[in-house]
């Protein structure tokens, strides 16, 4: 049955189509405290939510985040203040490089995600080691969750390498997946997300994705 969150989507999609057309301090401090109230604080009681149903699903701990509104603009050309979007994230107890999960919604998008990035140094060499070796059942398990919830690669990351690195074969047969830094998928929540409720439909798209994580967390 819907629940509550449906007017978060509503009110948030409603307020960053304003923010992205007014990203400046004058338009947001006055409408702060309404940020706070009708977003910030309700996208909280989501994650915490979520974060008790992805420990049942995974057998996991999982510690929820919900992103800042406010941008890291020092290393960035776009110097808009303000993110115009919703994001959170539920990363693994005790775990920094273990595969996350992610939710996302803006005026255009709504979005599950789920995936890893290696940072450079060893974490990355077990990333490639792993897509050596376990290559196979990881396309298998991405192309299973595709045809059931058409999740897809996602470009969150870093860029990927032109070449496929050394020591493996220029035609190995996960060189694009070599290439990469990390690896997330995605997928758009269904349409009748408004009559299932948002906590429902996450937890149905949460299934599709998990063997891909399983893989992930041997990394």
């Amino acid at each position: 049955m819907p629940d509550g969150f449906a007017a978060l989507i509503v009110d948030a999609n409603a307020f960053f189509t304003e923010l992205k057309q007014n990203n400046n301090k004058a338009w947001y401090e006055p409408r702060k405290a309404h940020y706070v109230s009708t977003i910030r604080k309700p996208a909280e009681l989501l994650a915490d939510l979520i974060v008790e149903d992805l420990g049942r699903l995974t057998g996991q701990r999982h510690k929820p985040k919900v992103f800042r509104i406010h941008r890291d603009v020092r290393f960035s050309k776009d110097k808009a203040p303000y993110n115009a979007h919703l994001h959170m994230m539920w990363s693994q107890s005790g775990s920094e490089d273990g595969p996350m999960w992610f939710f996302g919604s803006a005026p255009n998008y709504l979005t599950l995600g789920m995936g890893v990035i290696t940072p450079p140094g060893e974490c990355l060499t077990r990333f490639r080691a792993f897509i050596d070796r376990d290559g196979d059942k990881l396309t298998d398990a991405m192309d299973a969750a595709h045809d059931m919830i058409g999740a897809g690669s996602g470009t969150w990351g870093p860029e990927p390498l032109k070449r496929v690195p050394k020591p493996y074969d220029p035609d190995h047969p996960h060189g694009d997946l070599l290439k990469r830094k990390g690896l997330t998928l995605s997928a758009s929540l269904p349409d009748d997300w408004r009559d299932r409720g948002v906590v429902p439909s996450l937890n149905a798209q949460f299934k599709a994705p998990l063997p891909v994580w399983s893989l992930l967390g041997r990394i």
